[in-house]
């Protein structure tokens, strides 16, 4: 009996050895490599990426990831093939063919770079394999920009969200470096010259009438000028980031234009000689008493002009200044934004403390030409004034004040004074004199024909046909600007549209919306490539939730933001614009968004 149980039992072992033990040899399973042939290579314009799987071999779906791991980690957003269900997952078999635009790539890493494939895969017969991760390394984009090339291209085009991906990728030093050389480059533009006949008239007024001029104080007082307006926009930049609030926009509403006209008009004529601006004795004795009774003299004023010329000239430096305000509202560093643009406040500022560096060469001394100069400073004061109000007025209106201010200039240079009992000079200030009073009076029949731009005053008598249907066109733009404009609505218009969309974001008392208005909107070439766009333009004048919402979504800081759709309604961030762009940059710009 004992020997039929020890046979029985024998047989039993023998029985499942022989039918159940293969399925336990290692054997039977693929190996990792064979189960999972991964391949990627180059081919014209893209990266084709193969994976070939073993017989009876699965991919679960939600862990396939393509990445770029060096020298940056970036997940790619690729399109990937339809996956089926299985069992409740959703996998791949046989094999998974993923093709990777090289444009994708190169628009988030540069130079050599390192592509990883992962995912995890299992096998019907019962394992599932270790997470694999397959690595191919390529060379990078042979065409590909410098670091300074794509900064000089992202100032060119006037998109934030290249400065943006820029200060992301560089170390910090750099990107103070960066700031320092985008404000030295911004100090050749146009954008700066407003701010130097108002530092020299603060020069101006503040030397002593009794003393020789001195370079030493009029550094100082350029020092101090170029100081508080990089304070300035280091804070709005800083607090508009980490709040998301458009401070520089709030200092463009009427009320506080109006105060900037109001205080240039007062400037102007104390320049004149009806008055003098001070502050009281008691607190100049101590502002002296502090600065050792030296430079201390208006330094309070000098402060708060710089503090308000950084408004003034603030749609000048719209990308770089966009760029870091989103920057800091993306990653919260507040300290690096902060210091970029501090860095980029005093690259502006540079000109400006040669300005007072050369006071003592350049100023005029002490004596009748001191007069004179301040007179000429008063007359530059009542142009800003003009400047500010014609922001909050109508164009109309503008047209009158500017009308008046140029013949004025000329009564006041004495244009019908006796022109033979000048000599040298005086004969050339007579001729622009009488220049002057001609502009004036072309620029009045403008304001009696309603036209609105001082630059083309009899636009009503001399527009051909085409400028007059361009007009027109622009015109519409302007009368079809809506308010009250949400997240939701604006999809729901773009998703409507079957083709590219604009979105121009615009404010009224914002120069430059109408400079494009004026002078990109209604070229020829512009109007011709905006055919196959669907224009929407949004005024955002009054600053609702709803409004503040919708520009942060898509990244617009400030006023003028101008963003764009393809035509399968997907936003192209990277080529959106901050600011004022001419004509020609713009239509060759429309020509690159399909």
């Amino acid at each position: 009996m004992n020997f039929l149980k020890l046979f029985l039992l024998i047989s039993t072992i023998t029985y499942v050895s022989a039918g159940f033990g293969t399925k336990l040899d290692k054997g039977e399973f693929l190996d990792p490599k064979e189960a999972f042939k991964v391949t990627a290579v180059q081919n014209g314009d893209v990266i084709e990426t193969k994976i070939i799987l073993g017989d009876k071999i699965h991919v679960t779906a939600d862990t396939l990831k393509y990445k770029i791991i060096e020298p940056d980690e970036v997940t790619l957003d690729v399109k990937v093939p339809k996956a089926h269900k299985v069992n409740g997952d959703m996998v791949y078999e046989k094999e998974i063919l993923v093709n990777i635009p090289l444009k994708e790539i190169y628009s988030k890493v540069s130079g050599d770079y390192t592509l990883s494939i992962n995912f995890s895969g299992c096998s019907d017969a019962g394992i599932c394999y270790n997470p694999i991760s397959d690595k191919f390394t390529f060379k990078g984009d042979p065409n590909a920009k410098s670091t300074w090339g794509k900064v000089m291209e992202a100032l060119d085009q006037a998109n934030p969200m290249a400065i943006v991906d820029i200060l992301i990728h560089e170390s910090s030093f750099f990107v103070v470096f960066l700031f320092l050389i985008m404000g030295l480059l911004l100090a050749l533009t146009p954008c700066i010259f407003p701010m130097i006949p108002i530092l020299s008239s603060i020069i101006v007024s503040q030397q002593s009438k009794d003393k020789e001029p001195s370079a030493l104080k009029g550094f100082f007082i350029s020092l101090v000028y170029v100081l508080s307006m990089a304070v300035t926009y280091t804070l709005v930049g800083v607090i508009s980031g980490l709040l998301g609030a458009d401070i520089q926009s709030a200092m463009q509403s009427p009320w506080v234009l109006t105060g900037f006209a109001v205080m240039f008009f007062a400037l102007a004529i104390s320049l004149f000689g009806y008055y003098e601006i001070q502050l009281p004795s008691s607190w100049q004795s101590k502002i002296n008493s502090v600065s050792d009774n030296a430079q201390g003299n208006g330094i309070l004023g000098t402060v708060i002009m710089g503090f308000l010329s950084a408004f003034i000239i603030g749609p000048c430096v719209a990308p770089p200044l966009a760029g870091a305000v989103i920057f800091i509202s993306q990653t919260g560093d507040a300290l690096l934004g902060g210091i970029a643009l501090f860095a980029m406040s005093m690259g502006m500022g540079l000109p400006l403390l040669l300005v007072g560096a050369g006071a003592g060469k350049f100023m005029p001394r002490p004596g009748g030409w001191m007069t004179v100069v301040s007179q000429t400073f008063g007359v530059v004061m009542l142009a800003l004034s003009i400047f500010m109000i014609g922001k909050v007025i109508s164009a109309e209106y503008t047209m009158l004040l500017w009308s008046l201010f140029f013949m004025g200039v000329a009564f006041y240079i004495g244009v019908f004074e006796n022109s033979s009992a000048r000599v040298g000079m005086k004969k050339l200030f007579q001729l622009f004199a009488f220049t002057s009073l001609i502009y004036g009076a072309v620029l009045f029949i403008g304001f009696l024909t309603n036209a609105k731009s001082i630059l083309k005053p009899l636009e009503k008598f001399t527009s051909s046909k085409v400028v007059q249907g361009s007009q027109t066109a622009a015109a519409s733009h302007a009368l079809i600007a809506k308010s009250g404009y949400s997240i939701a609505k604006l999809q729901a218009e773009v998703e409507a549209s079957t083709k590219p969309v604009v979105v121009d974001f615009r404010k009224k008392s914002c120069a430059s919306c109408d400079e494009l208005e004026a002078f990109t909107f209604p070229d020829p070439a512009v109007q011709a490539e905006l055919k196959r766009f669907t224009f929407i333009t949004i005024d955002v004048t009054a600053n609702t939730d709803d409004e503040k919402a919708l520009m942060k979504k898509y990244g617009a800081f400030g006023t003028p933001s101008i963003l764009f759709f393809d035509k399968d309604n997907k936003a192209l961030p990277s080529k959106n614009i901050s600011g004022f762009v001419n004509a020609e940059k713009f239509a060759k710009h429309l020509k690159t968004i399909h």
